[in-house]
C-alpha cells in the first residue's frame, strides 16, 4: 500500500541572496521532517526548470508544499500543476530575512503572486497559504494541520464504509449513493440489510459469544443485571458486528437501530454500537452514512471516540448547548465518577443501551458532514469546551460550551436547513477540518 507522502518544491532563480536561501531551505526541510513521516526532500533549491522537472520526476505526492525560496515566475507553479492535477497544495511563503534599506534577498512574496495566479487558473478547489519564516509558530501550526488534513483526504482513499440497512422513514439526510461517495470523498461505500447480520447473530451459541460477553462486561457496569436474554443477545449481536467488520476490513459503519432490533430481533443494537466506537470502528445509528463519515474523520485527527447525538437543548445564559442520544456512545467517553453503565432504550424500554454523561475536555469540536438545498456538500465546524456535567437525560449526553455564541450556533444551522446529526469531537480540529473541505471543494460553516 502506497505511504503519504509530503513533496517540499522550493522554487527559485539563482540571482538572488542564495546564502539567505539557503539558511531558509535547512529550516524548513527541518521543520517538514518533524512534521511528517515520509516527506520528499531534493538535495538542493530548485533554481532552474531542469531542476525541478528532475525532482518531479522522483515523487508521488499527496500533498504539495510549493514554497518561493526566492522569486521564481509563473512557469515553476505551471509545471508542478500539470504534473499533479488534483495533489493539494499549501503555498508557502517567506519572510525578508533583512530589511535594511540594500538589497532585496528573496522577493519570495512576489513570487508567490505568479504562483497563486497560475493555481487559480488550473483548478477551482481553493489552496491553503502561509506567509512566514520556518520557525515561527503560525508556520508551524498551519503546515502541520494542513500536512494532518492532507494525510486525512489520503486515508480517505481507503476506507470503505458500510451502511447496514435502510435510513428509516424521515431520516434520508443520511443515505448516500455508492458513486457519490465514491466522487466526493474517495471512500467506498457497501450497503448490507440488517436481516444479514440478525440471522448471523442468531445463529451463534451462547458459548460462542462467551468472550465477548466478557469483554462487554469489563466495560459496562451493570450489564450483568440484565435480562439474560437480552444479555445474550447483545453477545450474539456483538460477535456478528465485530466479525462482519474485521473480515470485510470496514473502518465506519451506519447502522439502522429502530424498529428492526426491537421488533425483529428482540435486543436493541445501541450498546454493540458503542462497543464499535471504543474499538476505533466509528459506528452511527439510524444509517447516518455522512454522521459515520464525521465521526471517522473526528477520530482519525484524534485517536479517540466521538460522540455522536442530536442536539437536544440551548442555554443562553451558560452559553451552552446539549447533546444526547439513545445510547450509543463509546465506553471510553463516560464520566471517571460514573463510568458506563447498562440500561434500557428510554422509549422501547428494553436493553442494553448505554447510561451516563460524558467525561469533560477543555478542547472539543463540534462537526458534521451536510449537505445544503442544492445538494452541494458542506462542513459545519464549531469549538468550544465539554463541560463537566452530570448525565442530562436517559441514554448518552454532554455539555458544550461553545466560543462562539451558542444561540447563534443554533439559530444559524435550523434556519440554514442542516442536519439533526452532530458529531462533538475530544481535540480542537477545526483547523483540519476547513482545510479539508477545502481540499474537497465544500464550503464550510464555521462558528
Amino acid at each position: 500500500m502506497k505511504q503519504f507522502q509530503v513533496a517540499y518544491i522550493p522554487v527559485g532563480v539563482p540571482t538572488f541572496h542564495l546564502e539567505s536561501a539557503q539558511k531558509e531551505f535547512d529550516k524548513s526541510v527541518a521543520l517538514l521532517k518533524e512534521l511528517a513521516e515520509n516527506v520528499a526532500v531534493p538535495q538542493e533549491m530548485l533554481l532552474s526548470i531542469d531542476k525541478l522537472n528532475a525532482f518531479l520526476d522522483t515523487i508521488e505526492p499527496d500533498l504539495i508544499v510549493l514554497q518561493n525560496i526566492t522569486f521564481a515566475n509563473a512557469a515553476y507553479a505551471s509545471e508542478v500543476l500539470h504534473r499533479f492535477k488534483d495533489v493539494p497544495i499549501l503555498l508557502w511563503t517567506l519572510r525578508e530575512p533583512v530589511i535594511d534599506g540594500g538589497r532585496l534577498r528573496l522577493n519570495s512574496l512576489t513570487g508567490a503572486y505568479s504562483a497563486a495566479n497560475t493555481i487559480k487558473a488550473f483548478r477551482k478547489e481553493p489552496f491553503e497559504y502561509i506567509f512566514g519564516g520556518p520557525t515561527e509558530d503560525k508556520v508551524k501550526e498551519k503546515v502541520g494541520a494542513t500536512i494532518r488534513a492532507a494525510k486525512l483526504k489520503f486515508k480517505m482513499r481507503n476506507l470503505k464504509l458500510s451502511a447496514i440497512g435502510h435510513t428509516p422513514q424521515g431520516f434520508g439526510f443520511g443515505r448516500a449513493l455508492d458513486l457519490e461517495m465514491l466522487e466526493k470523498f474517495g471512500v467506498r461505500l457497501e450497503s448490507i440489510e440488517t436481516r444479514e447480520l440478525i440471522d448471523k447473530a442468531k445463529a451463534f451459541t451462547e458459548e460462542e459469544c462467551a468472550d465477548y460477553l466478557k469483554d462487554a462486561s469489563q466495560r459496562i457496569k451493570g450489564l450483568d443485571k440484565t435480562p439474560e436474554q437480552n444479555r445474550n443477545d447483545f453477545a450474539r449481536l456483538y460477535k456478528a458486528y465485530e466479525e462482519y467488520v474485521k473480515d470485510n476490513n470496514i473502518g465506519a459503519i451506519a447502522s439502522r437501530c429502530w424498529p428492526d432490533f426491537f421488533t425483529a430481533f428482540g435486543t436493541p443494537v445501541c450498546a454493540v454500537l458503542a462497543m464499535l466506537n471504543d474499538l476505533g470502528v466509528a459506528a452511527s445509528c439510524e444509517a447516518d452514512t455522512y454522521g459515520a463519515l464525521s465521526m471517522y474523520l473526528g477520530m482519525q485527527l484524534t485517536g479517540s471516540a466521538t460522540f455522536f447525538g442530536d442536539p437536544v437543548s440551548m442555554d443562553e445564559k451558560e452559553n451552552t448547548i446539549s447533546f444526547w442520544h439513545c445510547g450509543t456512545a463509546a465506553c471510553s467517553l463516560a464520566r471517571t465518577d460514573t463510568g458506563a453503565c447498562a440500561g434500557e432504550h428510554c422509549n422501547r424500554h428494553i436493553g442494553p443501551t448505554l447510561e451516563f454523561g460524558c467525561k469533560p475536555c477543555e478542547r472539543a469540536t463540534i462537526f458534521r458532514i451536510g449537505r445544503d438545498s442544492e445538494g452541494n456538500f458542506r462542513f459545519f465546524i464549531a469549538s468550544g469546551e465539554i463541560l463537566d456535567k452530570p448525565q442530562q437525560f436517559l441514554g448518552t449526553s454532554l455539555v458544550v460550551k461553545t466560543d462562539g455564541s451558542a444561540e447563534e450556533i443554533i439559530y444559524k444551522t435550523v434556519e440554514e436547513g442542516w442536519e439533526p446529526h452532530y458529531v462533538v469531537i475530544y481535540g480542537d480540529v477545526a483547523n483540519e477540518l476547513e482545510i479539508l473541505a477545502h481540499m474537497l471543494g465544500m464550503k464550510t460553516l464555521k462558528l
